[in-house]
């Protein structure tokens, strides 16, 4: 950063941070009284942003003109432009959306995308591919909003897209618990039917209960959505419900779709019947991809390969080419046999084995190739350090994140370096940027923008080790492989010394304070007391004595004490039931998305760091074994480990 900037950011600190507490309040006052005060910082683009956003709706265009012209090329001019882009769709100015809308940098907002197709249809109409992009961004979305329900009902009426889409959104909308996403689409095709939904939406059994009879489409529907809310507390239930009764009355799309939905909800519950459920299923194809996904899992677990290739086959091409699946495919090609399958399973492990994360590693591994410090890149020029040193996005985002601003920090800081995929940064930017972040002890931008490089890989940036003396030795103290330390720190707080969870764990290893104080009176840590833990050392200490503490209760399983330090030993204890299974199998069912991202990356950094700290290849297999039941014959070791 610039001593211009420094002794701009050093006078008024708190006066950025005094408009961060009232722009959080909605407090426009004080957000008006303080603006003049933050004249000339660093960060004013932050202020005025915050000062005008609090009083968008009753700003003036002029106003709006006057800030994307003050603050041109910063990450705060084209978020309140985003900001007066949704503004603008919902007064349907499309005459001023359209005026503005070019000039939008990021596109990442799908609602500003379905007005930007209703602001265009008045001259140009409406396309078939953006008729296919709306319909996409509807169904992604999981809260309503008015541009792509708009979109939608245009669409619908233009015969663009089908009202069975509508039927779908719905029916996603109620999987994801949010009733008002599924009656606002239900309204575009069945308006005369909203009171049957509210009816189903209160009480779905007592709805179902009091019909004996469907056969228009909207009251099917709305059994399949009674059914569908059911099955997400109770799929058993809902199995019955559909075998019994409503089955036959419903067409195979509606019928495979609920059976889908009950077979997801079973194999989330790790139940036998998971597969029975899935197996009424006449057409995957009738699937969403997490059905599929799901689908995919539960097949896994019972060791059916010919339906984990098939269940991947119905995916969409989207979703096939996620590395999850490319390397299960490959895996079920393998396991069925012949040389024409193990040919193509070989091509599709080549077309994802690397280093980058969990299933990269796992086809390196079966293709003979342990995973390897990659060759580090040419060192950077003092030209490049110098062009990240004063970029001043950058500049913006790392004062921000040291005093404090620390979201505002990570926003601005990815949006200079997200444009790297339209035609901004190139890889060596995103190394010198990476590195400038590392040198500021940034480490979650260093490793995250050293991630984004698409030719090159710089292990130093992305697997860095700081605190290197303090990890390794009480690491080693207590008999704990410091590679399964950094891989578990890497994911847990990026090396953030102030990182803190919306759960309230704290530090570098994001402990919670119970745990805290269980762990210290475990260890004999006289005298401890909860400011501790946000000391480094004490930190590190409380963190490492128990993940050990957890890794001899699970057997010496890296995955199962992954899982038991993110999600609490009660569940995997839990989930470690049924059959003994590989390791990555049984991490690939892990039944809360966080916690089976979180395992799978924990024992990838831990292969990488393994390969970094020895010096030699290693195989990501050997830190995964199998998982199975406990043994009942030999003595849980920590019980009571929280």
């Amino acid at each position: 950063m610039s001593q211009a900037a420094s002794a701009q950011g050093s006078g008024s600190d708190d006066v950025l941070l005094q408009m961060k507490q009232a722009f959080q309040r909605g407090d426009k006052a004080r957000l008006s009284a303080l603006l003049p005060q933050a004249r000339g910082h660093a960060l004013e683009p932050w202020a005025a942003y915050w000062e005008l956003k609090a009083r968008l709706n009753e700003a003036s265009p002029l106003e709006v003109q006057d800030f994307l012209a003050r603050y041109a090329g910063t990450y705060q001019e084209d978020r309140l432009r985003n900001d007066w882009l949704l503004f603008l769709g919902k007064q349907r100015d499309w005459d001023g959306f359209m005026a503005l809308h070019p000039a939008y940098r990021m596109g990442d907002d799908r609602e500003v995308r379905c007005y930007a197709v209703l602001a265009g249809a008045r001259q140009n109409g409406i396309s078939k591919e953006q008729a296919r992009e709306v319909r996409r961004d509807w169904l992604a979305q999981r809260d309503a909003d008015d541009g792509c329900l708009s979109a939608a009902e245009r669409l619908i009426a233009a015969d663009l897209m089908s009202p069975d889409d509508a039927w779908k959104k719905a029916r996603l909308a109620i999987e994801a618990n949010r009733p008002r996403a599924a009656r606002d689409a239900v309204n575009l095709v069945a308006p005369d039917d909203l009171q049957l939904f509210d009816q189903m939406n209160a009480s779905p059994a007592k709805y179902l209960a009091g019909r004996a009879v469907v056969a228009a489409k909207p009251k099917k529907e709305m059994v399949v959505l009674a059914l569908i809310k059911i099955a997400m507390s109770d799929p058993d239930m809902a199995s019955v419900q559909l075998d019994s009764k409503w089955g036959p009355m419903l067409s195979a799309e509606e019928r495979n779709w609920l059976w889908g939905v009950i077979g997801r909800q079973a194999a989330i519950k790790l139940s036998p019947m998971a597969n029975s459920h899935f197996g009424n299923v006449t057409r995957p194809k009738d699937l969403s991809d997490d059905m599929l996904a799901w689908k995919t899992r539960s097949a896994l677990r019972a060791g059916q390969w010919k339906d984990v290739q098939a269940s991947i086959e119905a995916m969409s091409e989207e979703a096939q080419d996620d590395p999850t699946w490319v390397y299960w495919k490959a895996r079920a090609l393998s396991q069925r046999g012949g040389d024409e399958r193990r040919a193509e399973a070989r091509k599709m492990y080549e077309g994802i084995a690397g280093t980058r994360g969990f299933y990269e590693l796992l086809a390196l591994d079966e293709l003979g190739q342990p995973a390897q410090v990659a060759t580090r890149p040419a060192p950077l020029t003092a030209e490049e350090k110098n062009a990240a040193r004063s970029n001043p996005s950058l500049q913006r985002a790392l004062l921000a994140i040291s005093i404090g601003l620390r979201p505002e920090g990570v926003r601005e800081w990815n949006y200079a370096t997200n444009l790297h995929d339209k035609g901004g940064m190139g890889d060596r930017e995103l190394l010198a940027a990476a590195d400038l972040a590392c040198q500021r002890e940034v480490w979650d931008r260093c490793i995250n923008t050293s991630e984004r490089t698409k030719g090159v890989i710089d292990v130093e940036q992305r697997f860095p080790m700081p605190f290197h003396d303090t990890v390794i030795r009480k690491s080693k103290d207590i008999g704990l492989d410091p590679a399964y330390v950094y891989g578990l720190i890497r994911q847990e707080s990026r090396f953030i010394m102030d990182a803190r969870s919306g759960v309230g764990a704290s530090g570098l290893m994001q402990v919670m304070p119970a745990t805290a104080r269980w762990t210290a009176r475990k260890i004999g840590m006289a005298g401890f007391t909860p400011e501790q833990i946000y000391d480094r050392d004490t930190n590190v200490t409380i963190g490492t004595s128990y993940l050990k503490l957890a890794l001899d209760d699970f057997g010496g399983s890296m995955p199962l004490a992954a899982a038991a330090y993110n999600a609490g030993p009660g569940r995997p204890r839990a989930w470690r039931n049924g059959p003994v299974m590989e390791a990555a199998i049984w991490a690939e069912n892990v039944p809360f998305n966080e916690t089976r991202d979180y395992v799978k990356k924990v024992i990838a950094n831990t292969t990488n760091y393994a390969a970094i700290i020895s010096g030699r290849p290693q195989s990501i297999k050997s830190h995964l074994g199998t998982v199975g039941p406990r043994d009942e014959s030999v003595p849980e070791p920590n019980k009571d480990l929280p």
